[in-house]
């Protein structure tokens, strides 16, 4: 197993837009392979930092869903309201 961590933050003003951005990344990631569970969280000390940790099977099952078209879909309504490039870290055991 694995864990992703996805760091993002946001444009002020956007917390609303952001949450229900990621609930549709949710239904999405639901159904990709190797996906095994995923918790978001923002940061106690600036709440336009959040962060996403999700467990994975594999790297390739990670691989295989952040190149997919469907993360892109997801993903494409995410990036516009970003202050900056999300940031992605794949930890190993």
């Amino acid at each position: 197993m694995i864990k992703v961590i996805i760091e993002r933050v946001i444009a002020d003003g956007m917390e609303s837009t952001y949450e229900n951005a990621v609930k549709n990344t949710l239904r999405a990631i639901l159904e990709a392979d190797g996906y095994i569970s995923g918790a978001s969280y923002k940061d106690a000390s600036n709440k336009n930092h959040r962060i996403i940790i999700t467990n994975w099977q594999s790297v390739e099952a990670w691989n295989n869903w952040s190149h997919s078209q469907a993360r892109q879909d997801v993903i494409g309504s995410i990036q516009p309201i970003l202050e900056q490039q999300e940031k992605i870290t794949v930890l190993t055991a």
